[in-house]
C-alpha cells in the first residue's frame, strides 16, 4: 500500500471526482463502462490524493481509458504501455501507477514488455481487459481467440492456439495475479482493491464482453442460470466448491485436477484447497490451466506473494551511491575525460 493511503489529513473524494469532462467513446453496453466505474469507485478509498494517480494505455478500445480518468495519464503507442508506465514508477515512485491494456495490445506487439514488466515486479497495477478479439480494428482474431473462432482475419476458423494471460502473468512470475468479469461488479471491485493494495506488480485479467464483435463470448461466465456450474471463486484457506446446490467440488488425483460430488464418499476435506500465498507457483499455475467446458473456470485471487520491487530497489542504489560519492554535478561529468572544442 501507499505510504500515503488512508491519510485522514486528505479531502474526501468519490467516484465523480475521479471522472473526466470527456464524452465516453465506447459502443453502447460495452463491458468498459462497468470495469470503469468499478475503477472509479475504488480510487477513493485509498487515501491517495488525485494527482498521484497515473493510467497509461496502449492502443485499443481499452486504451481510451486514460481520457474518462480525472487523473494524470498517458494514451501512449501499441503495446509499449509497460514501458512507459514503468518509467513513470521509477522516476516518480511515489505515484500510484495503472496500466490500461487489452488482450491485443498486451499480448501480440506488447508481450515482451508485458513479461519483463512482471518479472521485475514493477510498483504497477495492470488492468487486460480480455474479450478474445481486436474491438477498436473492427473484429480480427487476437491471442485469445479459441480455435476455430471465426473472424474477419480468419473467416474459416482460427488456427492458433490461444494465449492463456494467467499462464502467461504466472510464468513470468507475477506477484499478484487475479481475474473477474466486467458484469461481476462486487466480485470485480473486489479484485481491484487488492491490487491496489499490493506491493509490486498487481495482474488483473477481467473478461470484458465486446458486444458488437464478439457478443456472450464468456456467456458461460456471466449467465445466472448456468454460472453457478461453469466458475469457481477462489478464496484462500478454503476448499474449491462450485455448483447451483454447492455440491461440487476440485480435488487432486496425483497431479491432475478433477471434478467430484460432496457426499458421494467425498466431503471438502478431500478437496483443493486454495493457497494464494504460496511461494511456489504450481497450484496456481494448476489453476490457470482449468478451463471451460472440460472444468469450472476459477475467478479470485490465484497468487498474492512478497519479492523485491524493482522500482524500490532503484531507487535504495541511487540513494546509497549518492551517499558513497555526493551529488553529481552534470556539468563536470560532461566535460570530465577527454574532451577537444570544435572550431
Amino acid at each position: 500500500m501507499s505510504t500515503e493511503a488512508l491519510n485522514p489529513t486528505l479531502p474526501i473524494l468519490t467516484a465523480k471526482d475521479f471522472a473526466s469532462d470527456q464524452e465516453i467513446r465506447w459502443c453502447p453496453r460495452c463491458g468498459d463502462y462497468s470495469i470503469l466505474a468499478q475503477v472509479k469507485k475504488v480510487l477513493p478509498t485509498l487515501g491517495i490524493p488525485r494527482e498521484k494517480f497515473v493510467f497509461v494505455s496502449g492502443i485499443g478500445c481499452s486504451s481510451r481509458f486514460p481520457y474518462y480518468m480525472n487523473t494524470y495519464g498517458f494514451h501512449s503507442i501499441h503495446g509499449r504501455a509497460p514501458a512507459i508506465a514503468s518509467g513513470v514508477k521509477i522516476s516518480r515512485p511515489d505515484l500510484q501507477v495503472w496500466v490500461i491494456t487489452g488482450d491485443g495490445d498486451a499480448l501480440s506487439i506488447g508481450g515482451n514488455h508485458l513479461m519483463h514488466m512482471l518479472r521485475r515486479n514493477m510498483g504497477l497495477k495492470v488492468i487486460l481487459f480480455n474479450n478474445r478479439i481486436y474491438g477498436l480494428t473492427k473484429g480480427q482474431y487476437s491471442p485469445t481467440s479459441p480455435v476455430g473462432q471465426v473472424t474477419y482475419s480468419t473467416p474459416v476458423g482460427s488456427i492458433d492456439n490461444p494465449l492463456s494471460p494467467l499462464c502467461y502473468a504466472i510464468g513470468s512470475e507475477a506477484t499478484f495475479v487475479a481475474r473477474s468479469v466486467d458484469v461481476d461488479i462486487k466480485h470485480l471491485t473486489f479484485v481491484l482493491e487488492r491490487a491496489a493494495h499490493h506491493e509490486g506488480t498487481a495482474f488483473v485479467e477481467v473478461y470484458q464482453d465486446c458486444n458488437i464483435f464478439n457478443h456472450d463470448a464468456f456467456l458461460y461466465a456471466t449467465d445466472k442460470t448456468v454460472k453457478a456450474d461453469n466458475i469457481v471463486y477462489l478464496e484462500h484457506g478454503k476448499p474449491l466448491v462450485f455448483g447451483k446446490d454447492v455440491k461440487k467440488g476440485i480435488r487432486l488425483n496425483g497431479m491432475h485436477p478433477e471434478i467430484v460430488e460432496l457426499g458421494k464418499g467425498v466431503n471438502e476435506d478431500d478437496l483443493l484447497f486454495h493457497d494464494e500465498k504460496a511461494a511456489e507457483p504450481s497450484l496456481a499455475f494448476l489453476l490457470s490451466r482449468m478451463r471451460y467446458p472440460e472444468f469450472p473456470e476459477p475467478m479470485g485471487i490465484f497468487r498474492e506473494v512478497s519479492a523485491p520491487i524493482y522500482d524500490q530497489c532503484v531507487t535504495e542504489q541511487i540513494d546509497a551511491e549518492i551517499k558513497k560519492k555526493g551529488v553529481g554535478d552534470f556539468d563536470n561529468l560532461f566535460n570530465s575525460g577527454d574532451t577537444w572544442t570544435v572550431e
